[in-house]
């Protein structure tokens, strides 16, 4: 009886061969952030190591080419924090108008400084902005033991202790709520600047640097409360 041949052994299939190596790991799905409002726990903190009052500290303005720089400092009474405080930026214009009542209602202090747009010109920026954060300690009518600063950058020359906090707006509600009072105080003042100078219509950019604003600078030149020694105003004077 003839023998019978063998049947050719069949090579792995490409899909065979790919599942016997290692699968790579399956991608993690990313994580999405949470947004976290601002708390009382550093003053909390503060308060327990018997430092009182504390005070927060924040500025607005430092960007534009026009208008002063503004900071305000708060002091929150811890039995009556105004709700939905939060970073400035965070909230719309109706939002900030309805928490700066509330702070200016129920906080135990609050002080307002101003550097314009002359001084920023003598000084710098940087300077000018610790400048109205002192002024705006300052005003405040019960001087604190300590204050919270936003930034990193702390100013010399101030009354009492500190402490800074990066990205203090997000953390702590007394910068929260001096972020929302210098923010609205200083749109309100550009504002008021629109009506005496309409042509730049400083009521629509509060000073900064628009294709609108830039655009009415190189028709009309600067007026009085531009700052002279920012960026594309060089070039007009």
């Amino acid at each position: 009886m003839a023998k019978q041949p063998k049947p050719p052994m069949k090579k792995p299939s490409a899909a065979n061969t790919s599942a016997a190596k290692s699968k790579p790991p399956a991608a993690k799905k990313p994580v999405p952030l949470v947004w976290q409002a601002p708390h009382f726990d550093n003053e909390s903190r503060l308060r327990g190591s018997g430092l009182w009052p504390v005070a927060g500290i924040d500025e607005a303005g430092r960007g534009p080419l026009c208008g002063p720089v503004v900071a305000a400092a708060v002091i929150l009474d811890p039995a009556c924090i105004p709700p939905g405080l939060a970073d400035s930026k965070q909230l719309t214009p109706q939002q900030r108008e309805t928490a700066f009542a509330a702070i200016m209602a129920d906080a135990i202090a609050v002080g307002i400084g101003f550097s314009p747009a002359d001084e920023i010109d003598r000084i710098n920026i940087r300077q000018a902005t610790h400048a109205a954060m002192r002024r705006a300690l300052a005003a405040l009518a019960i001087a604190p033991v300590i204050v919270l600063i936003d930034g990193n950058d702390q100013p010399a020359g101030l009354t009492c202790a500190a402490e800074t906090l990066v990205k203090g707006d997000a953390i702590s509600v007394s910068i929260a709520a001096a972020s929302i009072v210098a923010k609205v105080t200083r749109d309100r003042l550009m504002h008021r600047m629109s009506a005496w100078h309409p042509e730049y219509g400083f009521a629509d950019h509060v000073g900064y640097a628009t294709k609108q604003h830039v655009e009415a600078m190189a028709i009309h030149g600067p007026c009085v409360f531009h700052r002279r020694s920012f960026g594309s105003l060089k070039e007009l004077i």
